[in-house]
C-alpha cells in the first residue's frame, strides 16, 4: 500500500502561489482537521507560507482558523487548527437510479449537508433532467444551503461523453444517445439556476473515486470497484488514476460475456456478467420475481442463513468467474463489492473465493483482496460529489473570488 501527499512548491509566481493554494485546500478537504504545524510538515513549505495561504482561503470563506489546545509536554504557543467550512461552500450531487433519483448538498470536507430522493416512472431523460432540476431549486432554496454552491455532479448507470454530458448508452433507462447534460442545463435555466457547473459522468468511475479518496481504497494506487444492483457497474483506479480509455467509456465490465448463449441482456447481447449477478439473477435464485424491488432483494440476503446462501450458489459460481477476469485483466490490490453484492457476499464468500481461486491467475491473486466499501450505499452519491469538487480544488481562487 502506498500513500502519495502532494507537496507544494516553492516561489512566489501567481501559478505556483495558486498550486499551493489548491494543494493546501485539498489536503483539508479530504484529511480533515489539521495543525497548521501539521500542513506545513505535509506541504514541505515554511511556516510563514502556510500562514499566509491559509488566511487567504479564509478570506476566500473556504477555511477557518481555530485557536488549538495546550500539548502535553509541548512548550510555547499551540499551534492553531485549520478546518474547512461546509455551510459555506458546498456543491450539488446526484445520483440516477432506476426509478430513483437522489440529490445532495454538500460541504467542503465531504460534509452532506441535507439530500433528497424522489421516485419516477417515466424515466425519460428530459423527466429525469426536470427531476434534477427540482430537486436542486429545492436544496438551494432551502436553509442548510451556503453563501457558494458551486457545481453540480451527476453519477448516470451508462455510458458518458464527459465533455458534453450526451449519455451514448443506458439500457436499463432505456436510453441510446439521449443529450442528458444539454436536457439538465435547459431545466436548470427554467428554474432559475444558471450559474452552477455542471458534470455528468458514470456511476461506477464515481463509485471507486469515493471509495479511492474517503472510503476503504484510501492509499491503493490500483482499485476495481463492482457495484451489483439492476445493472452492474463498474470503475477501475490504476496506478492510482482513473482509467477512462480513449473516450472516456472503460470499465463496463458488467459487459463482459461469462456464459456463452446465457439470458439476453438489455444491452442486446448474451450472457453478460449483469444478466448473471444483477439483482433480477439474485430475485430468481430467491424465488421473487425477476423485477422485484432491489430494496426487496436486499432486505432477503440480509436476512441470512444457510439455506438462503445454498440457493445463490450459481449466482456465486458467475460473480466467481467474473472476478477471475477482473483480477486477470487488472491485478487490483483491491476490489470493492458495492450495491447488493455487499448484502450477497457474506452470504457466499467461501464459494466465491473458491471459483476466483480457479480462474485466476496465481500470480494477481496472491495480491488482492475482496472487500466491502466503507461509504456503502452513499459511495455513487459522495463520488459525484467529489467530481464536483474537482474544478474547485483544482483553483480555488478562481472559482471563490
Amino acid at each position: 500500500m502506498t500513500t502519495r501527499l502532494p507537496v507544494g512548491l516553492t516561489g512566489e509566481a501567481p501559478d505556483v502561489r495558486r498550486h499551493n493554494l489548491s494543494q493546501l485546500l485539498r489536503l483539508l478537504h479530504l484529511g480533515g482537521p489539521m495543525r497548521r504545524a501539521r500542513l506545513t510538515d505535509l506541504t514541505g513549505l515554511n511556516r510563514s507560507t502556510v500562514a499566509g495561504l491559509v488566511a487567504e482561503l479564509a478570506t476566500l470563506g473556504a477555511v477557518l482558523e481555530e485557536p488549538g489546545d495546550g500539548r502535553k509536554g509541548k512548550a510555547g504557543r499551540p499551534s492553531a487548527v485549520v478546518r474547512t467550512r461546509p455551510e459555506t461552500v458546498q456543491v450539488l450531487a446526484a445520483d440516477i437510479a432506476i426509478g430513483r433519483v437522489s440529490m445532495a448538498l454538500i460541504g467542503l470536507g465531504g460534509v452532506v449537508v441535507a439530500r433528497r430522493s424522489r421516485q419516477f416512472s417515466d424515466g425519460s431523460a428530459r423527466t429525469v433532467a426536470r427531476l434534477l432540476a427540482s430537486l436542486a431549486r429545492e436544496l438551494l432554496s432551502g436553509p442548510r444551503a451556503g453563501r457558494h454552491v458551486l457545481s453540480l455532479g451527476v453519477a448516470v448507470p451508462g455510458v458518458v461523453r464527459g465533455r458534453d454530458g450526451n449519455v451514448r448508452f443506458a439500457p436499463n433507462l432505456g436510453w441510446e444517445d439521449q443529450p442528458l447534460g444539454e436536457l439538465l442545463d435547459e431545466a436548470l435555466a427554467e428554474k432559475g439556476v444558471d450559474d452552477l457547473r455542471v458534470g455528468l459522468a458514470n456511476d461506477g468511475d464515481l463509485g471507486v473515486l469515493a471509495e479511492h479518496q474517503r472510503g476503504v481504497a484510501r492509499g491503493y494506487d490500483d482499485v476495481v470497484f463492482v457495484e451489483g444492483e439492476t445493472g452492474v457497474g463498474c470503475g477501475v483506479i490504476s496506478g492510482g488514476l482513473p482509467l477512462a480509455g480513449s473516450g472516456g467509456y472503460a470499465g463496463e465490465l458488467g459487459h463482459i460475456t461469462v456464459r456463452r448463449g446465457g439470458r439476453r441482456c438489455r444491452c442486446g447481447a448474451r450472457g453478460c456478467w449483469e444478466t448473471e449477478i444483477g439483482a433480477g439473477s439474485m430475485a430468481r435464485a430467491l424465488g421473487l420475481r425477476e423485477d422485484a424491488d432491489e430494496g426487496e432483494v436486499g432486505v432477503l440476503l440480509r436476512s441470512g442463513g444457510a439455506a438462503l446462501a445454498s440457493r445463490l450458489d450459481e449466482v456465486a459460481d458467475y460473480l466467481g468467474i467474473g472476478l477471475g477476469n477482473v483480477v486477470n485483466v487488472f491485478n487490483p490490490q483491491l476490489v470493492v463489492l458495492g450495491g447488493l453484492l455487499q448484502d450477497l457476499y457474506p452470504l457466499v464468500a467461501d464459494r466465491v473465493r473458491d471459483v476466483l481461486g480457479e480462474t485466476a491467475l496465481r500470480a494477481p491473486m496472491e495480491q488482492v483482496r475482496l472487500v466491502l466499501p466503507e461509504l456503502g450505499p452513499d459511495a455513487v452519491l459522495l463520488g459525484a460529489g467529489e467530481y464536483a469538487w474537482q474544478g474547485i480544488l483544482a483553483d480555488p481562487v478562481a472559482a471563490l473570488s
